[in-house]
Formats: C-alpha cells, structure tokens, sequence
C-alpha cells in the first residue's frame, strides 16, 4: 500500500540536526528536479525578500519564511514526519505509534511538495515555504514543473498494490495514476454528512485518522474494494463510486457527523 498525503503549510523548525543532503533522499529520479527548484528557491529569496514573498503568496506576517528559504542548504534536517505539522499530522501524530505501525508508516507513507516533489516521512528536510501552487519566476508552476519526473519515479513506487490518494487537487496536479496504477488507486473525500459538503477540517482531521487507522491496524488492503471493506471495518462510513471503466481511478466518500 502507498499512501499519498498533502505536506502542510505550517511546519516545525529545522533543529540543529545535520544539514540536507539531497543525494539521500527517497526516490533519487526525483534529484535534479529538486535540485533546480532548490537553486532558483534560495537564489530568490536571498536576492529580493518582496518578490520573493509575492512569489510565494505570503501575507507581510509571514515575511520569516523567506528568510527561513535563504538557509536551506546550511539549516539542521529533520525527518519529515516531525516538519509536517497541522491537522491531519496532529490526527496522524506519528510520534506516538508503536514499533511496528512506525515501520509501516516509513515503507507506505509519501508526503508531496512543492520544493521536494515526494519524500518519505523519515526522510530528512530543513524546515521549508514553498507551496505547489507556486510558480517560479525561471521554473513556472511547479505543478507542471513536476510532472515529468513524477511520471518517471512515481508509478515504481507505487509498487503492486493500493495506491491511496488523500492529496489536495494542488498536490494531486503533479502526477496523476494512469493506467494499471490508476485501477487500484483510491482517492478520498470526507463530508460533513448532514450537509454533504467538504468542511476542511473534518476532511483533514479524518484523512488523519484514517492513515492512522490503517497503520495501528496493521490492515493492508491489495486494493480499492478491499479498502471500503477495511474501513468499513474499522468503523467508517463510507460510499462508493466504482469506476466507469478500466484504468479509472475509484472515488470513495467518508461521510462524518463530527471530530472529537
């Protein structure tokens, strides 16, 4: 099972651990993609802190983050499960999992970026702003910027079995399963049941919880039937929209009444 998760706006500091080293990073086909955006990334926003936060989107409140960009090559990496805060890692909390579900959160959890492409939750990054939805000045939209590459590395590691899709549309944009993949990949909504309608906190939190769920579970469904069973399983309430032909992914709706 891969499970493909959204990274989160905010993050932790970057510790005082050793700096990056990108060659050791996962999906190594990924490298010289990271390395161009990292370059153009750190260029900027040493040079001009206003372009640079227009370029990133960010509010004069969070003029920090720029200069958190300008030390990335030099700032300590943290694995990064413990950079990626906020709601659905709150409800995740991978911190606090047994042995056993840590090891199969570091073999089926991949988390998206904007500035990494993918990386596993144990993989180590410095404390970073640099969104999807980002479009550089020499690089473009990243989304788009990462496409290339992404078709390349993504679908090995995909490996044989479920492909669990819980990213935002901006994430999603940088690869999209296509066919084989794409007949065993699940993507996921959760909805506020009484209006029907995605409350973004209900759908973070949830999404949290899920992963959470498969994880201390132990439960590694081999595919997109097997999963509504699962979480049905595990006490979920779940709709489903079979695909309309083969190579199509499946459309799976969690419906939620509250978060406690």
């Amino acid at each position: 099972m891969l499970v493909l998760l959204p990274p989160s706006e905010g993050k932790a500091s970057s510790g005082r651990g050793a700096p990056l080293k990108l060659e050791s990073l996962s999906l190594p086909e990924l490298s010289a993609a990271r390395e161009a955006i990292l370059g153009e990334l750190v260029e900027l926003c040493v040079g001009d802190e206003d372009k640079a936060r227009e370029v990133l989107g960010l509010s004069e409140g969070l003029r920090g983050e720029v200069a958190k960009n300008t030390e990335l090559r030099t700032a300590g990496a943290r694995p990064a499960g413990e950079i990626y805060t906020g709601v659905l890692y709150d409800a995740l909390d991978l911190a606090s999992l047994d042995a056993a579900a840590k090891k199969r959160a570091a073999r089926s959890l991949l988390v998206f970026s904007g500035l990494w492409g993918a990386v596993r939750v144990t993989d180590k990054i410095p404390s970073y702003r640099c969104s999807m939805g980002v479009k550089l000045p020499g690089l473009g939209a990243l989304g788009a910027f990462w496409r290339t590459a992404m078709a390349a590395a993504l679908p090995e590691a995909a490996g044989a079995g479920l492909v669990l899709d819980l990213r935002s549309s901006a994430y999603a944009s940088a690869w999209k399963p296509k066919g084989e993949v794409a007949g065993r990949t699940a993507s996921v909504r959760v909805l506020h049941a009484p209006t029907r309608k995605v409350v973004s906190h209900f759908n973070k939190a949830t999404k949290g919880r899920i992963v959470r769920s498969l994880l201390t579970s132990g439960i590694a469904p081999k595919g997109p039937a097997e999963l509504v069973e699962a979480l049905r399983d595990l006490g979920y309430v779940v709709e489903v929209e079979p695909p309309k032909g083969a190579g199509k992914a499946w459309s799976l709706d969690v419906l939620v009444d509250e978060i406690h």
